[in-house]
């Protein structure tokens, strides 16, 4: 499975991943290698984040190569070079600190996107690119990939740029040949080597655990979006590596459409003492949507994941760390 026919003839498929010590990518890196054990791996990462640890245990049988750089200003061309495809994951992702350093915003995801898929059509690499199903803002009940623009209206600097992204991709694939599928992610949770809590469901696992109230946006509270558990979200790029077909395609992939409050519900069901302050927040959108997976689906996708397994799973893990930290202050 994890060979590529080049020129008629069996070659190694070599697979580039960006931001590879992230949340997404530290997972990825782990369960690739399963499904693809005579891949290559080049990983690449600013450690902008100091995601060392993301670097710990990885399968020695596997032909890992790390390159610690940015996307916005190494030589691309070179770390692509023989590549068969790249999965992009470089980005700033927090929606809320976005309002702040748009600028940053712009240099980062924009333009090493830019960079990235110009060095993709000048070595002939595919690209796996994760947009966000927070490009959408409609007052419709749901929402699919066939929506009209009036349906895509981000709310944050962070989705502003997803979808100037898309659209660029989108120009370069049909004026320069960029062989590349879009995917629409739903909000992540789930565990990882290098996970973060700045999203809902992991923010408020953490929060839950330490014994502080969780902070909910009040306009937030009963509207329903779109969640992914990062056990869909990697096992939707094995899939689409599997089928290698870059048509230019955009699909949505998410594991679940919830609401924050049935979030709380299920926190609250392992934690019984939650407490739930509701505070204002910059991201105002008072539009509550569910986003339609169904052409992912068509293909022959199904996600197992599920909010109320992870967030158990999340809540127990956190629950040893913040036990043997409660010890070592006993202790001292």
């Amino acid at each position: 499975m994890s060979k590529s026919r080049l020129n008629g003839s069996e070659a190694t498929r070599t697979i580039v991943i960006t931001g590879a010590l992230g949340h997404i990518g530290s997972r990825l890196i782990q369960a690739l290698p399963r499904q693809f054990p005579d891949a290559k791996f080049v990983l690449l990462d600013n450690l902008s984040t100091q995601r060392y640890p993301s670097l710990f245990s990885l399968p020695s049988s596997v032909d890992f190569s790390f390159v610690n750089a940015d996307i916005v200003s190494c030589s691309l061309e070179r770390v692509l070079a023989g590549a068969n495809t790249v999965i992009h994951l470089a980005a700033i992702t927090d929606a809320t600190s976005s309002f702040d350093n748009k600028d940053e915003m712009d240099q980062v995801n924009y333009r090493g996107t830019e960079r990235l898929a110009q060095a993709c059509v000048a070595t002939g690499t595919s690209l796996i690119y994760p947009s966000s199903t927070s490009v959408y803002g409609t007052e419709k009940d749901w929402v699919n990939e066939d929506c009209g623009p009036e349906d895509l209206q981000p709310q944050s600097p962070y989705a502003e740029s997803k979808l100037r992204e898309e659209e660029l991709l989108q120009r370069l694939g049909k004026d320069e040949g960029l062989k590349y599928v879009t995917f629409r992610l739903g909000t992540i949770f789930g565990i990882s080597p290098g996970m973060r809590f700045h999203t809902a469901v992991n923010k408020f696992c953490w929060q839950a655990v330490m014994g502080e109230p969780l902070t909910v946006w009040k306009t937030a509270y009963n509207q329903s979006r779109p969640y992914l558990d990062l056990d869909d979200a990697v096992r939707a790029i094995a899939f689409l590596l599997e089928r290698n077909q870059f048509t230019g395609e955009l699909y949505n992939v998410l594991s679940a459409n919830a609401t924050v409050g049935e979030i709380v519900d299920i926190i609250r069901s392992v934690i019984p003492s939650l407490e739930v302050t509701l505070v204002e927040a910059k991201i105002m959108n008072k539009l509550s949507y569910e986003v339609s997976d169904e052409k992912f689906r068509a293909i022959g996708f199904k996600p197992i994941g599920d909010l109320k397994r992870s967030i158990n799973d999340t809540i127990n893990l956190l629950r040893g760390a913040n036990s043997s930290f409660s010890s070592l202050l006993k202790d001292g």
